[in-house]
């Protein structure tokens, strides 16, 4: 089947719905469309006002030029065969007032004009209204999505089970190909508002002209979003390409085209993102969009192995999983039987990511450990005799290659927790056709048992080959592959002691059998229209049309029926220990397995759950309401290597697991810190909240600040004594780190003796009554903080269940951020910029000397606390490029150079009445000694100069001679 995908994947189509849910548009059809378009041929450019006609040809996407991001490289050349119309413009905020007005689109706040490009816009705020566009055009639209979520402030975050149907004619966003052939037609920099012109603000559309296609502000002015996840290029050429099928673990998106502060040099085509992570809930006073119109047949996608490859769609989001499972906990694995891989969704990630394990291993039958951290397979499936193999892959780590089981057969293999703790895989030599009994009775059951990453020996259970599964009390086993054949232990015995082996279902033809792990011992079932199920379903109904669930006895008990149009297969119950539901496939008229569904025996409702080409074998992963003991210890050294990623190596026994909760909070509320589609910097705050509930009891340094703190200080690298944890956030200023040092850190970190932040005199501009700051408008949207809040920040008591609740919350997930780093993140070393980037205008200082003077005061009020409860603070100034001196820019975010020495010296000054502060200066006005071999960027250290700066930070601390091990706190000042 594998070698045949890439044959499927060129037929692959996906069907475009009209249908959307009831937070979606509502179609339009009175209100007059923007132009009469004929609905059955591509419209000519008179037809379309605002947009040009573009034929069909090709262009390159990315650059070979080494100073680009390495996500950004190499070129990729990207054919188009197909006509479409691009806008001329970004859309302004006139046009999306006008829409908004015939539509039930949300309105934001007014533009100071019509012809400004509307900008400060989700990805998902863009899709509405290119929806909207569509449907007042009497056009299917090009996405669709089953709930609209949206911010405190009107914004569209997250549109749960969204999908974009490449092949509809309508208005969509372009995709980064379509967008750069019509850039690179007639580039022209000096068309651009850009930082030499533009007084650090939008102007309105075309104001600079057009260059010599018609097209305007392609090159600055307002970033502008394109359709496409953000993947990897590859050395190839591709046709209709639209990108990687998923953003991965963060769900990047691009943005393309520099904006109003970019400088000449910074612009160009190649660029596809922003100085900070983008993702689709991101929002910018300068992004915007502009539209296309047309169809993409046969597009394709590419992953970052560089394969091409079908779209699978989650159809829900995690807090539908979390309604129906009753966790975010959860794991969806299958097999894409198109490419013959195993694919798998972790619903905790908050971020939908379809991962594929790629290994030359034609795979079926998944089942994720009870632990959630392997995966086993095997290459037979039910129903067809002959050899088998089972392996175990990881999902935590990607470089532990596929663990093969040493045996003569495998196949079908069921994970269980044996009573000694052990955890085993029970599995099958043979998983052929059970309809004659002899050929059935040679064939046997067995079980190996896997730790630490090994097999051990296997082991034989007893003859018959009971795939079906086995209860957790060993009184039961089930199998069925044209029979239902079950094997019951005599009275206070087991089936591997004394048991009698029967035929269920008065021998009936039934297949796909699975027995619950959740002590009922129900047996689901499918049959092929038998007398039996029609006695008991009271109608006539087709193959596989109905789930049957007998009792331990094999008495029928309940039947479910399909949706119309689709039959059932792949049956397989999934239980969190004390509630089971069923996930299956639903096949198509064709007999195609395009969705994965979920259902509740208790209401027999069905939910579907993804939807792809042909996704075979589901199973549901549910953590188990039971849990172990909180174990943190671990050790981290960091190597002086240059190559940052694989720098840091872990030796740990255990991973920070939480322990039995008590139940006593909202666990709706309770460390919520994150929803589906939250911005970034929220997701890092999340995991920056868990590790604080984890280590508050013990830290005795805190580090606070922005990306410069948390690329540039490691936690684990300071002396033996010091227990740090690295809190710091992206682009957090003065401000926030006050208000969490005054609202979590000060009364709850009992131990606390150092608290080290950094001073990013550049980025104090920002007001704390700010939409930049998070914790004045953006913390409203996630449950934890006002939980929070409304608690008192837990200073007179913190429950013991909140870190587990933390623990349990979206966001996160094992493969996003590495625990065991306590909150530090590795990069690898690209240099200091020759050309460092001044993103925010220089001046801003000498414009309102207030701004600056306000971010003084939140760090002389932390100083003032600190020194009341004898903590120490270091304010760490981080070293940035260079380059900076032959600028008239102290830093990435402005103050002039010559404003900078004396604000500097203020802030020193404090210190003479508060000794418990130190200024540590790493920048000297760019005369440090940090090398481009230490550099992440312009403004970043990468993981050799954090090692260098810890190193000095450690050995600060160790001049002032606390002594860690006895005292409670450092002696008076």
């Amino acid at each position: 089947m594998k070698y045949l995908w890439t044959f499927f994947l060129s037929l692959f189509v996906v069907a475009c719905s009209n249908s959307e849910s009831a937070q979606s548009i509502e179609q339009v059809s009175s209100e007059e469309p923007d132009a009469p378009i004929e609905k059955d041929s591509v419209p000519t450019s008179i037809e379309i006002e605002g947009m040009i006609h573009l034929e069909n040809g090709s262009t390159t996407i990315g650059s070979n030029d080494k100073s680009f991001k390495a996500n950004e490289r190499p070129a990729m050349k990207v054919l188009l065969d197909y006509d479409f119309y691009m806008g001329i413009h970004e859309v302004t905020c006139g046009e999306y007032a006008n829409v908004a007005k015939k539509n039930k689109l949300k309105t934001f706040d007014k533009c100071e004009n019509d012809s400004l490009p509307l900008v400060n816009v989700t990805y998902y705020d863009a899709i509405l209204y290119v929806n909207a566009k569509s449907k007042l055009n009497e056009y299917d639209t090009a996405y669709t999505y089953t709930k609209a979520i949206y911010d405190t402030e009107g914004h569209c975050t997250n549109l749960e089970g969204f999908a974009f149907h490449a092949e509809a004619k309508a208005f969509r966003l372009p995709t980064e190909a379509e967008w750069v052939y019509a850039a690179t037609r007639a580039w022209d920099v000096k068309k651009s508002w850009n930082s030499e012109n533009s007084d650090y603000k939008l102007h309105p559309i075309c104001s600079k002209g057009a260059d010599s296609t018609g097209f305007c502000d392609m090159a600055g002015n307002a970033m502008e979003w394109v359709n496409d996840w953000l993947g990897q290029f590859h050395d190839t050429t591709v046709t209709n390409y639209a990108g990687a099928p998923d953003g991965g673990d963060l769900g990047e998106r691009i943005l393309k085209g520099g904006r109003y502060s970019s400088s000449p040099k910074e612009l160009n085509p190649y660029s596809r993102g922003d100085v900070y992570t983008v993702t689709s809930s991101t929002r910018a006073e300068y992004v915007g969009f502009r539209l296309v119109f047309g169809a993409i047949p046969n597009a394709l996608w590419m992953n970052d192995d560089g394969i091409s490859t079908s779209i699978v769609t989650p159809l829900v989001g995690s807090e539908a999983i979390k309604h129906l499972a009753g966790t975010y906990n959860a794991k969806l694995a299958f097999r894409n039987d198109i490419s013959g891989n195993i694919s798998y969704l972790d619903y905790k990630n908050g971020t939908l990511s379809i991962k594929e394990i790629t290994q030359e291993i034609n795979a079926f039958h998944p089942e994720i450990s009870p632990n959630g951290k392997w995966i086993a397979f095997c290459t037979g499936f039910e129903g067809v005799a002959g050899k088998s193999t089972i392996y175990v892959q990881s999902l935590e780590n990607d470089t532990i290659i596929s663990i093969k089981l040493k045996a003569e057969s495998a196949a079908i293999p069921r994970w269980q927790v044996l009573e000694s703790g052990d955890t085993v895989i029970v599995f099958v030599n043979d998983a052929g056709n059970n309809k004659d009994e002899a050929t059935f009775k040679v064939n046997s059951t067995w079980q190996v048992k896997f730790a630490n990453g090994k097999f051990g020996t296997p082991q034989k259970l007893f003859d018959g080959a009971y795939h079906g599964g086995l209860s957790e009390d060993r009184t039961l086993a089930v199998s069925g592959a044209r029979i239902l054949r079950a094997r019951v232990a005599e009275k206070d015995s087991t089936i591997t002691d004394k048991a009698n082996d029967d035929v269920w279902y008065d021998s009936a033809q039934a297949c796909n059998v699975s027995l619950s792990q959740d002590g009922t011992k129900r047996t689901i079932f499918l049959d092929f229209a038998g007398k039996p199920g029609k006695k008991f379903a009271g109608e006539n109904y087709s193959t596989h049309e109905r789930i049957f669930i007998a009792d331990s006895n094999g008495k029928l008990i309940q039947s479910i029926k399909a949706p119309t149009g689709y039959t059932f297969d792949h049956t397989e119950w999934a239980t969190d220990g004390e509630k089971s539901i069923i996930v299956a496939t639903l096949t198509n008229a064709n007999g195609a397995h395009t969705k994965i569904a979920l259902v509740d025996p208790a209401d027999s409702s069905i939910t579907e759950i993804a939807e792809g080409d042909e996704l075979w074998h589901p199973t549901l992963w549910i953590k188990k309401k039971v849990k172990p003991i909180l174990s943190s210890s671990s050790n981290l050294a960091i190597s002086s290597s240059s190559a940052a990623p694989d720098s840091i190596e872990i030796n740990s026994s255990s991973s920070i697991i939480p322990p039995e909760p008590e139940f006593g909070l909202d666990l709706d509320s309770a460390g919520a810190y994150y929803v589906a589609g939250g911005i970034e910097n929220a997701l890092i705050m999340r995991y920056k909240m868990e590790l604080l509930w984890t280590y508050y009891d013990s830290a005795n340094v805190v580090i606070l600040g922005s990306s410069r703190s948390k690329n540039g200080i490691i936690p684990a690298m300071f002396n033996d004594s010091i227990k740090a944890i690295n809190l710091a956030v992206s682009d957090f200023s003065i401000n926030e780190a006050y208000y969490v040092y005054k609202n979590y850190i000060a009364s709850n970190v009992k131990n606390l003796k150092y608290l080290i932040v950094s001073l990013d005199i550049d980025m104090w501009w920002k007001e704390y009554a700010s939409t930049e700051n998070f914790f004045y408008q953006e913390y409203k949207n996630y449950p934890g903080y006002i939980y929070d809040i409304n608690h008192n920040f837990w200073k007179d008591n913190i429950p013991s269940d909140l870190q587990e609740a933390t623990y349990d919350c979206l966001g996160a997930a094992s493969k996003n951020f590495n625990r065991q780093t306590l909150g530090f993140s590795s990069f690898a070393a690209n240099g200091w910029r020759d050309n460092p980037s001044i993103v925010y205008d220089s001046t801003w200082n000498q414009q309102n000397p207030e701004l600056f003077n306000a971010s003084l005061n939140y760090l002389d009020s932390i100083i003032h606390d600190a020194h009341d409860k004898n903590i120490y603070v270091i304010g760490v100034i981080f070293p940035q490029s260079p380059a900076y001196k032959n600028t008239g820019s102290y830093g990435a975010y402005g103050l002039t150079r010559s404003e900078a020495p004396a604000l500097i010296d203020r802030i020193r000054l404090l210190s003479d009445s508060l000794p418990n502060f130190i200024v540590f200066d790493e920048n000297k006005m760019g005369d440090h000694d940090y090398p481009d071999e230490m550099a992440r960027d312009g403004d970043h250290l990468a993981t050799p100069g954090a090692e260098q700066m810890t190193h000095r930070l450690d050995s600060l601390i160790q001049t002032l001679n606390i002594d860690f091990e006895n005292s409670n706190q450092p002696s008076d000042f």
